[in-house]
């Protein structure tokens, strides 16, 4: 069996396969403290039959470096008691090929093999809720270099009436300070599907700039845009309106012409595309066992 879990930081979605596309058994765990929320993981995976591969789509920041020491590790997360968590030893028990990914690249993967990304060689998800993050997957495979991509940290072009200072406690003002949803809830005081069509063309500004610099880095075949703040009413058209304007011509080829509703689009999988990518993970680590 194939084991996958979307680590999430409000809960954790476990599930066994035999193949990813079809899941046999899943449960939802309540993300609380590392040693009460690994405890319970492991009881559902203990009951389960032989365990073929393990793959993980987690909330980060997360090393995902093979050859580091702290491989597995959740690193400098504002997830209180999470930072140093160790899923290595937490599927220690395990015997097993193991995988990790940050979660939006698991999303990424899904909908690449099953989803919005099929038939396209290379496809960017961008995931927009409590932070803002980005996946690339090229051919089958989640790109990365010395770490998973923190895209929602990018520095970004404020809107000359924008006066709020920003949300990250690192950067303020960059795309996630700016444009998640807590950073929208401290600016207007409620959530994004309960303001205007110029707070809509607000946030627009932003995510189009984020749109803009994964088309010109990666030139992805097709972006998914997904997560809770997305679900707006007006906002998916707005970015592409605005990433349109943006590229001002410049790159006009296949589905980068036009209006872009063909471009940027919407998760195809919803919720099941997190977990979804957690079994292909899992997948992909026991044949690359077997390939070693």
């Amino acid at each position: 069996m194939l084991a996958g879990i979307e680590a999430g930081g409000t809960k954790m979605v476990c599930a066994v396969a035999e193949h990813p596309a079809h899941i046999r058994e899943r449960i939802e765990i309540p993300t609380t403290s590392p040693e009460e929320t690994f405890a319970h993981i492991q009881d559902f995976f203990s009951a389960q039959k032989a365990i073929r591969s393990v793959g993980i789509a987690a909330f980060g920041p997360v090393d995902i470096d093979k050859r580091s020491k702290t491989y597995g590790d959740v690193l400098n997360t504002p997830k209180p008691g999470w930072a140093g968590a160790s899923w290595v030893n937490a599927m220690s028990a395990f015997t097993t090929p193991f995988a990790i990914e940050s979660d939006v690249s698991g999303a990424c993967l899904a909908e690449y093999s099953y989803g919005a990304g099929r038939h396209k060689r290379t496809l960017a998800y961008v995931t927009v809720g409590t932070g803002i993050g980005a996946g690339i997957v090229h051919e089958g495979r989640v790109r990365t270099g010395t770490g998973h991509y923190e895209m929602g940290h990018i520095p970004v072009q404020r809107d000359a009436y924008d006066s709020y200072g920003g949300h990250c406690p690192f950067h303020a003002d960059c795309l996630e300070g700016l444009a998640s949803g807590p950073a929208i809830e401290a600016r207007w005081g409620a959530p994004l599907s309960r303001l205007g069509e110029g707070e809509v063309a607000l946030e627009a500004t932003y995510l189009s700039q984020l749109a803009l610099t994964l088309i010109l880095s990666h030139m992805p075949g097709r972006i998914i845009f997904g997560g809770g703040v997305m679900k707006t009413p007006g906002l998916i058209e707005a970015v592409r309106e605005q990433t349109a304007d943006r590229l001002a011509g410049y790159v006009t080829r296949g589905d980068l012409s036009g209006d872009l509703s063909d471009y940027i689009v919407p998760p195809a999988l919803g919720d099941d595309a997190g977990i979804s990518g957690a079994l292909l993970l899992a997948q992909q680590a026991a044949r690359d066992a077997v390939d070693r």
